[in-house]
Order: structure tokens, then C-alpha cells, then sequence
């Protein structure tokens, strides 16, 4: 299945889809939020849902999910390894990352456009 396939979306609600695009769409380098992320899908205070959808999703559509973080602009994740492969991969790519995970989201946050 290739990332670009828009029929690998299909079986998805409309909320899921516009989830996974807009997660596609975080440029190398930036960060966003899991509630920018569902501001930008139409559902504002589906922050929660975009955990999931990234839980749940990752990898069968090779999101980079390790591009969200987040409102505080920190590494959500609990468990040592998972924290430190995101922290890792955001500083692969240029992120700057504190040893406690967090992100200064004025300089590395992307803003998604709202009802993509």
C-alpha cells in the first residue's frame, strides 16, 4: 500500500482520513499537537482521538507520528523506550529536544490549516 494511495483511506471515517492526511502533511523539522491536529480535522476537542488514530495507525499508514506532541509541547509518551525513539527521531531531523522531551513549539510548531 503506498502512502499516497487515497483508496487506503477509504475504509476510514471522514474524521480519521482528514487525521491521517494532515499528520502526512507535518513538514520534516516541525512538530504539531494532537489538538492541532483535530482543530485542523474539523473536531477541536478530539485531541484524545488523535492519540488513538496515531496508536492505532502508525504503522499500517507510515504516518511519522513521532512529529506529534503535546499542547505543552512536550513528548507524551510514558514508557522510557517509546520517549526515547520520538525524541530521537525529532532530533534526526533537526528538532530541538530537552532531555525532559520538551519542544519549543514557537520556533518547531506547524499549524495545520483548519478543515483540511
Amino acid at each position: 500500500m503506498s502512502r499516497q494511495d487515497p483508496d487506503a483511506l477509504a475504509g476510514l471515517a471522514p474524521f480519521s482520513q482528514a487525521v491521517v492526511r494532515l499528520i502526512r502533511a507535518i513538514p520534516v523539522g516541525a512538530v504539531s499537537t494532537y489538538g492541532d491536529i483535530a482543530t485542523a480535522a474539523g473536531s477541536p476537542r478530539a485531541a484524545r482521538q488523535v492519540v488513538r488514530l496515531l496508536h492505532a495507525l502508525s504503522a499500517k499508514h507510515q504516518l511519522p507520528w513521532h512529529r506529534v506532541i503535546n499542547k505543552s509541547g512536550q513528548i507524551a509518551l510514558t514508557n522510557a523506550a517509546a520517549f526515547e525513539v520520538q525524541k530521537q527521531k525529532l532530533l534526526a531531523e533537526g528538532v530541538e529536544v530537552t532531555d525532559a522531551g520538551r519542544v519549543d513549539l514557537g520556533h518547531y510548531r506547524w499549524m495545520p490549516p483548519v478543515g483540511e
